[in-house]
């Protein structure tokens, strides 16, 4: 199976509109509408097999040297197959091409990010997350997604 990571086109944002529709539907991550998705295309990356988008991943710049990992998902039986971390390798790299040192997320999927050189932290250490996004969630005060962060060696 070749799976090829990409920037993001405007033909993706069905498929990713169905994705992440498919967790928001779970509770697993926020929903986003086509018109955002098309306003945000160029800070995806998109996972594709076969000519299929098959996962994808975002970064949100939070400040200048904060980054949060969004949106990223794996299509059912595409996961364990080592494609969401191909995707966070990107975003990373990404991040370091634009010389953001911390990348941060919200996850269930701790283990995943630990895997890839992340490490839980307290949600309070991000104020500009809580003050961006988590003030208009429905789970502001009883949020149960842990915060984890990898801080990146890029130079000043």
């Amino acid at each position: 199976m070749s799976v090829i990571c990409r920037k993001a086109v405007p033909e993706d944002v069905e498929p990713l509109f169905e994705m992440i529709k498919g967790y928001a539907e779970r509770g697993i991550m926020l929903p986003r509408s086509r018109e955002v998705l098309h306003r945000q295309l160029e800070h995806f990356i998109v996972a594709e097999v076969d000519g299929a988008v098959v996962g994808c991943g975002s970064l949100c710049r939070l400040g200048s040297d904060l980054v949060e990992v969004r949106s990223l998902g794996i299509s059912e039986g595409y996961k364990g197959l080592g494609i969401g971390s191909r995707l966070l390798d990107r975003l990373v790299e990404e991040a370091e091409r634009q010389q953001i040192p911390k990348v941060m997320a919200l996850t269930y999927e701790v283990s995943f990010f630990l895997k890839n050189g992340f490490a839980v932290v307290e949600k309070e250490i991000f104020p500009e997350k809580v003050w961006t996004d988590c003030v208009h969630c429905s789970k502001q005060n009883c949020c149960d997604e842990i915060a984890v962060l990898k801080e990146l060696h890029v130079s000043a």
